[in-house]
This record gives structure tokens, sequence and C-alpha cells, in this order.
């Protein structure tokens, strides 16, 4: 079994590349597309964002799920809540579920319109801000660990 401060490592640049990501496109990217009414901006990012995206969440979710075991909190007490560190993890598991369904969403149903025509970008826009707070929600929870929890 890998050591748990590797673990926390690959974790926290994952965490990096995930939400940073997303902070690039918010704060740079959709402004721009917004503005100038062009969803390329957008969809040209996508493009180069999502390998590393996908990786990175990929990474975030088994580094997660190792280190939640090497807290004891095992599979069987996923959603008991019953002490701190499995409310963190409870918790990041429902934002997971939450980040899973906005992107099969957006790759779908949105994407596919929003390649041809300008009015899907607020719904767009929806799904990214969504996104992006539940990334920096997931890495201030995270971040309770290191107190034992909330």
């Amino acid at each position: 079994m890998m050591n748990h401060h590797l673990l926390l490592i690959i974790h926290l640049m994952s965490a990096t590349f995930w939400v940073g990501g997303h902070l690039i496109l918010v704060a740079s990217y959709l402004p721009r597309a917004i503005k100038e009414k062009n969803q390329n901006y957008i969809l040209n990012y996508e493009k180069k964002f999502e390998p590393i995206g996908m990786l990175s969440l990929i990474l975030l979710v088994l580094s997660g799920i190792l280190m939640a075991y090497k807290y004891g909190v095992t599979i069987e007490h996923w959603f008991e809540f019953a002490t701190p560190i499995e409310k963190i993890v409870s918790t990041k598991l429902l934002l997971l579920f939450a980040t899973l369904l906005f992107a099969l969403s957006a790759q779908f149903k949105v994407l596919p319109k929003l390649n041809n025509n300008i009015k899907y970008l607020p719904e767009m826009t929806l799904h990214i801000l969504c996104v992006t707070i539940i990334g920096i929600t997931m890495l201030i929870l995270g971040s309770f660990v290191r107190f034992g929890g909330y």
C-alpha cells in the first residue's frame, strides 16, 4: 500500500490542476467568451484542459479513497457521517457525485449544443461555475482533515 505522505502529495498536485484549471477558466476564458459572445474560447480551452483535467480528477478520486481507507473510513462507513473524518469523506463523495453529474450534463447535453449556438453559453456558464465552486469547497473540506475533521 502506498505511503500516506505520497498519497497526499498526489492528491494536492491533482487538486492544484483540477481546481486551478477551473479557476483559470472562470477568471480568464469565460469572461472573454461572454464579452465577445464567442463560445470558442471555452470550447478550445476545454479541448486543451480535458486530458490533464480528467487525469487529475481520476488521481484525486483514487488518492482520496486510499487516504480515506488509511483514516479508517472504508466503504462500509461512507455516508454514515458518524465521525468528523467520515463527515469530510462523505461530504466530498457527495460533491464528487454532483461534479460527475455536471460533467456528464456538460459533455452530452450542453457542449454539443454550444458547439453550434452561442445561446447555450449561459447554461455552460452555470455548469462551469458550479463545478468550480464544488472544487473549491472540496479543497476547503480537505484542509479540515489536518484538524481531525469538522
